[in-house]
């Protein structure tokens, strides 16, 4: 028994040695395949501050591209919060997502908190979250119809989330 573990271990050592040296090797392709890139367009190879202003505007492009999609835009929320007195959107469930329980209800609140709580425009403590089978609803007070939309894009761009209706009213920022 003790072999088996021993060669067992050998094995995932050898294992875990062989995806690093994969990695390795895939990274430094990538680097030099961007370095002759560079050099044949005869401009200076991209440094790491310009790829990560390059990733975070295609972020912002996507989520830009995500409220319009969804319906999220201020005009939007104002004039369904005049209609309805709340904002619901339905997102569709993707093939193989499971049905929620209370954990992962427990996990999407969590995760839901977590990007508001970090977000510098929306307050996780003027916010309530709360799940039901991947339904979410949020109740509270935001600044102004943007601010809306931003939670329950926030809210809609969560795993295992169906359903954001947001109870959510616009009220000045208290001083």
């Amino acid at each position: 028994m003790k072999k088996l573990l021993f060669i067992f271990l050998i094995g995932a050592a050898a294992g875990a040695y062989g995806y690093y040296y994969v990695q390795q090797k895939n990274a430094e392709a990538a680097k030099a395949a961007e370095t002759a890139r560079a050099e044949k367009s005869g401009k200076p190879a991209p440094t790491l501050g310009d790829r990560v202003r390059d990733e975070a505007k295609t972020v912002k492009d996507s989520v830009a591209n995500k409220l319009t999609e969804w319906h999220l835009t201020p005009d939007a929320i104002g004039e369904e919060l005049e209609r309805t007195g709340q904002v619901v959107r339905n997102k569709v469930q993707s093939t193989g997502e499971t049905i929620a329980n209370a954990s992962s209800n427990a996990r999407i609140v969590a995760t839901i908190k977590t990007k508001l709580a970090v977000d510098k425009e929306l307050s996780a403590r003027s916010i309530n979250v709360d799940c039901e089978n991947g339904q979410v609803t949020l109740q509270g007070t935001v600044p102004n119809n943007g601010l809306i939309a931003k939670a329950v894009g926030l809210a809609l761009d969560t795993e295992g989330v169906t359903r954001v209706k947001s109870l959510l009213k616009v009220a000045p920022a208290s001083p």
